[in-house]
């Protein structure tokens, strides 16, 4: 009896023992089938005016040291690293993250995130494909500041790859400044005009690209 008695002791013990262990190996991250890993439930892009804006979401997370953001713009998926967003380290709760790649984009791009460990390994989440052509047509902004003393940006689009000039006239219409006169591709640009060694008054500014041509006033007022 006292041999029973002592085998049911034994093993109450060594259950209530079992528990305690276990018990003390469960934290943040960690299930009894072993270590969860990043577990990535969303990922989209979006265009948002002049920017893509890349938002994903996170069910848990073990090591995780963060996410490589990349993109590729060629057929040939030659990606490139564009930004770098840190991780939550360890979780078991639900994680957003998101990133804004503000970089000039036209026609067709891919992105794709790359999720580090903590350890240096790494993998892949899906491909997202997006068409973000953000230059639609031609523009010719007013230039800003304006009135200006004596520094001001003017800003243009061009939809398609055109031969471009921009050229600043005074009122009798002769040409004071050449700022741009060359090749350029899709895209929207902004370019600086100096008008320190010009009097005050009212001057234009116009821009020939392709078959688009376009004229705007500034007051330069020192």
């Amino acid at each position: 009896m006292k041999k029973l008695r002592l085998f049911f002791l034994t093993t109450i013990i060594s259950f209530f023992t079992a528990l305690i262990v276990q018990a003390g190996s469960v934290g943040v991250g960690v299930s009894p089938t072993g270590t969860l890993p990043v577990e990535l439930t969303t990922f989209t892009a979006n265009v948002n005016g002049d920017v893509v804006v890349l938002n994903w979401t996170t069910a848990t997370e073990v090591n995780n040291y963060g996410f490589d953001i990349q993109k590729s713009a060629s057929e040939a998926e030659e990606w490139e690293t564009i930004g770098f967003v840190n991780g939550n380290g360890n979780s078991n709760s639900p994680k957003k993250y998101s990133f804004t790649d503000a970089s000039n984009i036209n026609g067709t791009v891919k992105y794709r995130l790359k999720q580090i460990d903590i350890d240096g390994s790494f993998k892949y989440s899906n491909i997202i494909e997006l068409n973000a052509t953000l230059v639609k047509e031609f523009a010719l902004e007013q230039n800003f500041p304006n009135p200006f003393n004596p520094t001001t940006v003017i800003s243009y689009s061009i939809p398609e790859d055109s031969h471009v000039s921009v050229k600043v006239f005074d009122v009798l219409g002769n040409i004071v400044a050449t700022l741009v006169n060359q090749n350029q591709t899709v895209n929207k640009y902004k370019v600086n005009f100096d008008a320190g060694n010009l009097t005050n008054g009212v001057y234009f500014y116009k821009i020939q690209a392709g078959n688009y041509s376009a004229v705007k006033k500034m007051i330069l007022l020192k």
